[in-house]
């Protein structure tokens, strides 16, 4: 990355905040849809190199669940979601009220798809709609996609584009936390936000960090 694109910590704090907003309007949602009480938060946000990235995620060969979406309007990248698969199996079981739903059968149930598309709408469309309200920007995302593979297979072709100008990714961690009957159990997913090069010096002008 440019000096002219460089991230500082002032600029990861603020994305920490306007992350917190948006994981706060996530859970919102994701109570009134599961009809229990959630709790997210943004624990850090962080420039990593993609090594470090596929190690948050497990190493470049676990199999998670991720969403994937372009980012279009005033910003231009990609954004991925990634979720451990038993986390992913958990989530949609309690959506669709089906225990046996698990995203490693060959032939999964058109509704399960859905509903973790549906998921990554929310998740996605809370984080970006915290970012354009800070900023003051048009954000929109694309439909989400949904795989399930190996992590470096997900977002091997997201990086394509963002390796000829960069070897970095910023990586907001999210925390899930649901209360039931059975006690509170927690998951850890990752977003990896790739900006495309312009839109990293419009994303931290319009915050007034540049």
């Amino acid at each position: 990355m440019n000096s002219d694109n460089a991230i500082t910590d002032m600029h990861l704090d603020v994305l920490k905040e306007v992350g917190n907003i948006g994981a706060a309007h996530a859970a919102t949602s994701l109570s009134q849809l599961l009809n229990r009480k959630i709790d997210m938060h943004v624990p850090s946000v962080k420039l990593v190199s993609f090594d470090e990235m596929f190690d948050l995620a497990g190493g470049a060969e676990k199999i998670v669940a991720g969403i994937f979406l372009r980012i279009e309007g005033d910003l231009s990248g990609s954004m991925f979601f990634v979720l451990p698969v038993e986390s992913a199996n958990h989530f949609i079981r309690r959506l669709i009220g089906d225990e046996t739903f698990d995203f490693s059968s060959p032939n999964l149930p058109e509704i399960g798809v859905s509903a973790m598309q549906e998921l990554g709408n929310i998740l996605s469309g809370s984080y970006l709609s915290a970012l354009s309200d800070f900023t003051g920007l048009k954000i929109y995302p694309t439909v989400p996609s949904l795989s399930v593979d190996m992590v470096g297979a997900i977002v091997s072709f997201g990086l394509i584009e963002v390796s000829h100008y960069s070897d970095e990714v910023i990586v907001i961690d999210t925390q899930i936390r649901e209360e039931s009957e059975e006690g509170i159990s927690s998951v850890d997913g990752h977003f990896f936000l790739l900006p495309d090069p312009s839109s990293y010096v419009t994303i931290f002008r319009s915050l007034g960090v540049m």
